[in-house]
């Protein structure tokens, strides 16, 4: 009889130990309940060795960048690695290894049961097939002990794979140790999330990081995976938080078919900017994008959208930007460059340029006549400033692209003048660091050379293979496939056309 009453407590101590929150914040426990991993052999593989080799693939696929400041949070994709192991690895790859940080953060969403708060794992550690990684239990109970909105959720935790699927590429990456705090939100009510950021708030500090897991669109087709996702990666990086509710909402009124959610871990990435958006400090980076459609295990009629996106504190690389009164002046300038060469086949210098203008950087001219392309030439680097790119750029395309006669004087009035303005070229590993509608490509092998502007691709609803092949084939000469072995760089434009203006 002693022994089933001792029993009965042991049982109740346990229940207490799951279910009790306030328990669980001011509990001693000297036996470790470790998490054993639950979707290893499925999400990722279940031998270390595989799983290493498989980490080992995906960092080796990506590259490091360069920014100035320092790392304090990850956006990172928690789908199966064969999907989204390698835009993960992406963002992960930015840290620094070596840093000795003292706590990592991680924010997933709950996917199997409603949580009106966030479930933190308080009771031992972690496991996965790499080993254990150590829970910092006293910061777990402190944030459970000063606000109620944090608590343990058995339901919430035990078949979780967003959380879980972190960890391998920590253990990978990772050469020094570090304590996990692993919290799983399962709301996204606005006064909740803020109360979260609030508690946080303490420890968001270039000594820990935090890391969001986040899925972005489910169930498009791959085309409007892209566009919508771009939308939604470009809202984060404003780091403004009515900026991505609203770009939720305008997804949401596209009526897309399957459109399911703009991104599946929201909660997390509106905590995240509660703790970003008054830190002028902060600033947003995206790294790399990639959908389902893109594994050899998907297809393009249902995806699922990836970014890799990471948070540093510091101030971000200068960006080249136009004012409206600027790009004018430019179109302005392009026209009565070209109307002035056909009649005297000189130009002069202009007068009263804009600054801004006078910064040394490339761009392409692009002349439409009747709605189709008369002429587009352009240089990427500039040894002059830009509004004399325009000027000679915009006279090349209109009398020395060889794909089309020269323009005449009597066209130049029904002719329509694009102008492309150019980040300088980066040179890119892997297709898959390519953004359609983002990025213009240059493909280099040898003498042979050619390239294609952003904006080609989306005109065209182009999918990243398409954009190579017939920049490959059709600009560099080198054939539909020639872009797999030669140099590939991606580049940025500010474009603007004559069709935008009043």
């Amino acid at each position: 009889m002693n022994h089933t009453f001792k029993t009965i407590v042991g049982l109740l101590f346990l229940h207490t130990l799951g279910c009790n929150s306030q328990g669980n914040a001011e509990l001693k426990m000297e036996k470790l309940i470790n998490r054993k991993p639950v979707v290893s052999g499925r999400f990722y593989p279940a031998q270390p060795d595989q799983l290493k080799s498989d980490l080992k693939k995906y960092f080796d696929g990506n590259s490091k960048k360069q920014f100035a400041g320092t790392i304090q949070a990850l956006i990172v994709p928690h789908a199966g690695y064969v999907f989204s192991g390698d835009v993960a690895a992406s963002a992960y790859l930015q840290l620094n290894p070596e840093q000795p940080y003292k706590n990592i953060f991680i924010l997933a969403p709950s996917h199997h049961y409603p949580v009106q708060g966030a479930s933190v794992y308080n009771l031992g550690n972690y496991v996965t097939p790499l080993g254990e990684v150590e829970v910092n239990r006293e910061i777990a109970n402190q944030l459970m002990t000063t606000n109620p909105m944090f608590k343990y959720v058995p339901e919430a935790d035990k078949q979780e794979h967003s959380l879980e699927v972190q960890l391998p590429f920590l253990q990978y990456y990772l050469k020094k140790p570090f304590k996990l705090v692993p919290i799983i939100i399962g709301t996204d009510h606005e006064p909740v999330l803020k109360s979260l950021a609030e508690s946080l708030q303490p420890y968001f500090n270039p000594d820990n990081i935090f890391i969001i897991s986040s899925d972005f669109s489910h169930y498009p087709n791959y085309q409007k995976a892209q566009s919508v996702d771009t939308a939604t990666m470009e809202a984060i990086v404003s780091n403004e938080i009515q900026k991505v509710k609203e770009t939720l909402i305008e997804n949401k009124n596209l009526a897309i078919p399957n459109l399911a959610t703009s991104a599946c871990g929201i909660s997390g990435i509106l905590t995240l900017m509660y703790l970003t958006q008054n830190n002028t400090g902060i600033h947003f980076e995206p790294i790399k994008y990639n959908n389902s459609g893109d594994s050899p295990y998907g297809d393009h009629q249902r995806v699922v959208g990836y970014w890799s996106i990471i948070a540093v504190a510091g101030k971000p690389k200068p960006i080249f930007e136009l004012t409206a009164d600027e790009k004018q002046y430019l179109l302005v300038l392009a026209r009565q460059t070209i109307n002035e060469y056909l009649i005297k086949h000189k130009t002069k210098e202009p007068h009263s340029v804009p600054q801004n203008l006078t910064n040394h950087t490339g761009a392409f001219v692009t002349l439409h006549l009747d709605g189709k392309l008369k002429g587009c030439i352009g240089r990427f680097e500039a040894d002059e400033p830009l509004y004399k790119v325009v000027q000679k750029m915009a006279i090349a395309a209109a009398t020395s692209d060889s794909r089309f006669e020269p323009l005449k004087l009597e066209e130049l009035k029904h002719a329509e003048i694009e102008i492309s303005v150019l980040t300088p070229l980066q040179k890119i590993k892997c297709k898959e660091d390519i953004v359609i509608g983002t990025h213009g490509i240059y493909i280099q092998k040898g003498l042979s050379h050619g390239t294609l502007l952003p904006q080609v691709a989306s005109d065209n609803h182009w999918t990243v293979d398409e954009f190579l092949g017939y920049c490959s084939r059709n600009k560099a000469g080198l054939g539909w496939e020639g872009w797999k072995d030669a140099d590939l760089f991606t580049y940025t434009a500010i474009v603007f056309s004559e069709k935008e203006r009043p």
